[in-house]
């Protein structure tokens, strides 16, 4: 008899220890959120190669009991003695907080980037500039909204459309932020084919709309080669805080350019930024617990962060327009839009809107200029932040 009600004691407990029983209504929506990106990840292929693991990250780290985001507790007597151990993704996302993942991200993008229609129209630096107007826009109105400037910094980085560079700004400034930014960024630069059409369309018309380009010069490979060095100098010198993402950048260029790295350059743009974007991605989405995503901040965030993004995409067009009047009509203000940095999706965006208006109109390789220099742009406006509040 006692047999039987110790078992069946166990069996309480154990079914008391189960995370059926200790589950919050809180983890259940966070699990309800990650499975929606999932969703979208799998099904509309929404930027799938970091949703989908910030999506299983963040369903991992709602499930109660597990500890996987646990950190290290150690041995009040002996502060270097380890007496239990923390969890697996814990450790990886350390990656995330001593700011490696998002600069090695960038090493590989480097590689896989041609800075040739940069490099053959530099003037399309200015719409890469341009671009970034939703960065400092959306920075003041959250400063006006009560959030501190860390906050506010880390919020206004989503108008650039990079999640790396969100993510690197935000683990800086405002660690507790990272799973609402991280998530808002990524899903703004998967949702770049439905939000940028309708804001090209409204700020230009369909004459300029349909212009021809005239094709790019030939860039030289000495051009090519110089261009990365060049601008580690210049923006390195004018910004060391930016050199973290600049100069891994700038490398990973160089690796392509050069020639005469072929396996480093395999290695960047392949095996090594494949397994970054794994263990950046799902430890991002393990930051987005319920205790941390579950708030008005959060909503706040997500909103603020479609109206950066919306802002940069239209102070792009706009110089685009002003670019148009004083060439004469000679260049397509749509080009403007791929200023953000979200490579290549805005500069396809733009071949793709611009083709509808003119089935002869080729205006991708005159697009990437602006996207690249994008890329750029939301560096150096993260070393800018950085500088003002990074410590």
């Amino acid at each position: 008899m006692n047999y039987e009600m110790d078992l069946a004691g166990s069996l309480v407990n154990l079914l008391k220890s189960t995370g059926f029983m200790t589950i919050s209504w809180g983890q259940i929506i966070m699990i309800g959120i990650s499975l929606i990106l999932m969703y979208l990840a799998i099904v509309k292929k929404y930027e799938p190669l970091l949703l989908l693991p910030i999506a299983f990250g963040m369903l991992l780290t709602n499930f109660p009991g597990t500890g996987i985001m646990n950190p290290a507790v150690y041995d009040p007597n002996d502060p270097h003695t380890v007496s239990q151990p923390g969890g697996l993704l814990y450790y990886l996302y350390q990656g995330v907080k001593l700011g490696i993942y998002p600069p090695l991200i960038f090493l590989g993008i480097g590689v896989m980037t041609d800075f040739g229609p940069l490099i053959a129209n530099p003037k399309t630096l200015l719409l890469g500039a341009a671009a970034q107007l939703g960065i400092f826009i959306t920075f003041i109105s959250a400063l006006l909204l009560g959030f501190v400037p860390e906050e506010a910094a880390s919020i206004g980085i989503i108008g650039g459309a990079d999640g790396p560079t969100a993510i690197y700004l935000t683990s800086r400034l405002a660690p507790d932020l990272l799973g609402p930014i991280a998530i808002a960024a990524y899903s703004y630069m998967a949702l770049v084919p439905i939000i940028q059409p309708p804001i090209m369309k409204a700020l230009t018309t369909k004459k300029e709309r349909q212009v021809v380009m005239e094709q790019l010069r030939p860039v030289s490979k000495k051009e090519k080669i110089i261009f990365p060095i060049i601008v580690t100098i210049v923006c390195i010198l004018l910004l060391p805080s930016a050199a973290p993402l600049i100069g891994m950048l700038m490398m990973g260029n160089l690796f392509r350019e050069s020639g005469v790295v072929e396996r480093l350059s395999d290695t960047a743009q392949n095996a090594l930024i494949n397994i970054v974007t794994i263990f950046l991605g799902t430890t991002v989405g393990a930051t987005a617990t319920a205790e941390r995503f579950l708030t008005p901040a959060t909503i706040k965030i997500i909103i603020m962060g479609l109206i950066a993004f919306s802002i940069g995409t239209a102070g792009g067009v706009l110089l685009g327009k002003l670019m148009y009047i004083l060439s004469g009509g000679k260049v397509n203000p749509l080009i403007g839009a791929a200023g953000v940095s979200a490579v290549p999706m805005a500069a396809r965006v733009v071949q793709v809107v611009g083709q509808k208006e003119n089935p002869n109109n080729y205006l991708l390789m005159h697009a990437m200029g602006p996207n690249v220099a994008g890329v750029i742009g939301s560096a150096v406006a993260a070393g800018v932040l950085l500088s003002l509040y990074g410590g």
